[in-house]
């Protein structure tokens, strides 16, 4: 799938299907960020390069003009072959957006032979099943995750496989979108030359490299502050539970200094957002005046600390408390033993963790993308801004090894000769996720529903916004 250039051929050892070379692209509000790696010895993920682009044709989380989105794309994903070395022909997309909704359903199927025991593929045809609910026109099923599931009498079991009975269901967490925003994001892609192995809802992604384990076991609230939304997925014993898109971010932010201090252009607001501003206008100097340069020789326009800081202040308290009213609604509220992990670039304001503290009464950390990363010394990944980019390209690796775990019997006797010629014992991998024996099934489903999306653009012939 993926072609090392001539000079690294030879200077590498072929990739072996543990070692498969991933790509996850972000398209974001603000910027279009692709991340490369692929899975080391030590379970670790190794990132092999990025590339990041200005985004112009993305509003909220939605790809509104075709043209520029596939322009930034395009320099983004020239970045990412250049500093990784790697000839990238297919990528795992994130998705978000206010026109994501998610919602509960159980669901539930009758065995055949009552007698035998639950097996992996009675799972899969039951979660086959809840991508068969009807849902209103215009609208598509991206994901569907199973909470506990229950057989008969036998309730809230995190793997019914083995278990003797008839009744085979789970309560499922469904995730929609606008069908009409999904097929932008695969037009996009089609046209940069590229193939979508798979579109994941973007904290969800983010969270596979920001949460560790015993924090989704404990109960955790990840809030992923991009520039157009607000993304949150809310974890419980190992479970994603609840997730919500706000259509506010850090851009608004930005977008209120811009419009309260008369004169600025958007990039001095931003940079004096990060740089001079705060979320706690107590922790500002009252004499510190920032002086921003006049456009074509006008006045300079000076702007007190504090002043900035309350226009800062304003904002993030609405985003808190909105984030607040989605984990109340959840009804997890008082189970977050690990309460709240911010990150994407809003996770970058100066005091914004002890903020969220004062305002929530919760413990708060800022979530950096390294849960099982390996970085270059030099590399700027290492970041808030590119956890989605990150955790989708780790969510591709992972999904390469499922696929290898169910591959033929004649290629996993071969596999393991070639372990038995080390003298290191390949470790068992331990997941936390309670469909991760299952998630070929939804990549699948994906699959074919943007095969199908494709197939309505090509016989319809939509055009473009």
């Amino acid at each position: 799938m993926f072609k090392r250039s001539k000079k690294q051929k030879e200077e590498t050892k072929p990739i072996v299907k543990s070692n498969k070379i991933a790509v996850g692209l972000d398209i974001g509000t603000t910027k279009v960020a692709v991340c490369v790696g692929r899975r080391k010895n030590d379970d670790k993920i190794e990132v092999l390069g990025h590339g990041s682009y200005t985004s112009l044709g993305v509003q909220r989380g939605q790809v509104i003009n075709i043209a520029q989105t596939v322009s930034a794309v395009n320099q983004a994903i020239k970045e990412a072959k250049r500093s990784s070395q790697v000839a990238i022909d297919t990528v795992v997309v994130g998705i978000a957006g206010q026109h994501i909704y998610s919602f509960h359903e159980k669901g539930e199927i009758k065995r055949r032979d009552g007698d035998s025991e639950v097996s992996k593929e009675d799972v899969e045809a039951l979660i086959e099943d809840m991508f068969k609910l009807t849902v209103k026109p215009g609208v598509q099923i991206i994901d569907a995750i199973p909470q506990e599931f229950f057989v008969d009498d036998y309730f809230d079991l995190k793997d019914p496989v083995g278990v003797l009975g008839t009744q085979l269901g789970s309560v499922f967490n469904i995730i929609t979108g606008n069908a009409q925003h999904i097929k932008n994001i695969l037009r996009c892609v089609q046209r940069c030359n590229l193939k979508m192995e798979g579109l994941i809802l973007e904290p969800i992604a983010s969270s596979e490299v920001v949460l560790d384990p015993q924090e989704k076991e404990s109960g955790v609230a990840l809030v992923d502050i991009g520039g157009g939304t607000c993304d949150i997925a809310i974890f419980y014993n190992g479970i994603l539970r609840h997730t919500a898109v706000i259509p506010i971010g850090a851009d608004v932010i930005t977008d209120d200094i811009k419009n309260v201090f008369k004169g600025l252009i958007k990039e001095n607001a931003e940079n004096i957002k990060l740089q001079y501003g705060s979320c706690i206008p107590d922790k500002s100097k009252l004499d510190h005046i920032i002086s921003v340069p006049g456009i074509r020789g006008r006045p300079s326009i000076d702007i007190q600390q504090v002043e900035l800081s309350e226009v800062i202040k304003a904002r993030v308290e609405e985003i808190i408390d909105r984030v607040m009213q989605e984990i109340s609604y959840s009804d997890y509220a008082k189970k977050l033993g690990c309460g709240i992990v911010l990150t994407g670039g809003g996770a970058l304001l100066n005091s914004i963790k002890e903020f969220t503290e004062y305002k929530t009464g919760m413990s708060v950390r800022i979530g950096n993308p390294e849960e099982r990363m390996i970085f270059d010394e030099k590399t700027i990944v290492n970041n808030p801004i590119y956890a989605t980019a990150l955790g989708l390209m780790a969510m591709g690796v992972e999904k390469e090894e499922a696929i290898n775990e169910n591959m033929p019997i004649e290629e996993n006797i071969e596999e393991s000769e070639k372990q038995k010629e080390t003298d290191t014992p390949k470790e068992e991998k331990v997941s936390t996720s309670s469909r991760a024996p299952y998630v070929n099934v939804v990549w699948e489903k994906v699959k074919r529903m943007l095969e199908d999306l494709l197939e309505d653009d090509i016989d319809g012939d939509d055009d473009d916004f």
